[in-house]
């Protein structure tokens, strides 16, 4: 059984998402691999920061190719669509937690693709969970629906 301070220490880590952070944070760590981390990670932060306080993209992992790339990996017979549940799906796995329950096209479960991609990149900059693994997981998703449809 947890302590007081045990439980007010994650429910602080919760509410200020120090665990996204650093999470995310060493992901870019690792892709980007600087000769200098410290400076590095006082960069990100600094960046982090001007974001939170103005309308400037934070730092991440993904740019807008990335995310049609994944979404383009759901999509392999190119419709320019996905359904309801392969939208919902990646963008849980990519860690976005408030996804929109109702997006344009739901009621022919046909996501558009610029659709699906615009929702992820809302949430890429600012406060966004996203990291490498986690794209890593929706790529994986995507291929293996492509390789159910070979075989």
């Amino acid at each position: 059984m947890a302590t007081q301070r045990e439980r007010d220490a994650a429910d602080y880590l919760k509410k200020h998402r120090i665990m996204e952070l650093m999470d995310n944070l060493t992901s870019m760590l690792f892709f980007h691999r600087p000769e200098n981390p410290r400076e590095f990670l006082i960069e990100q932060l600094e960046q982090l920061k001007i974001s939170g306080q103005s309308d400037v993209r934070g730092p991440n992992l993904f740019n807008n190719t990335d995310l049609d790339t994944v979404f383009g990996i759901l999509d392999p017979a190119n419709q320019k669509y996905i359904t309801f549940a392969q939208y919902k799906h990646a963008l849980t796995t990519l860690g976005i937690k408030d996804i929109n329950e109702c997006p344009k096209g739901v009621n022919e479960d046909r996501i558009s693709r610029p659709k699906a991609c615009r929702d992820a990149q809302q949430h890429t900059g600012k406060n966004s969970e996203l990291d490498t693994m986690k794209c890593i997981c929706v790529l994986s998703l995507g291929l293996g629906f492509l390789w159910s449809c070979v075989l």
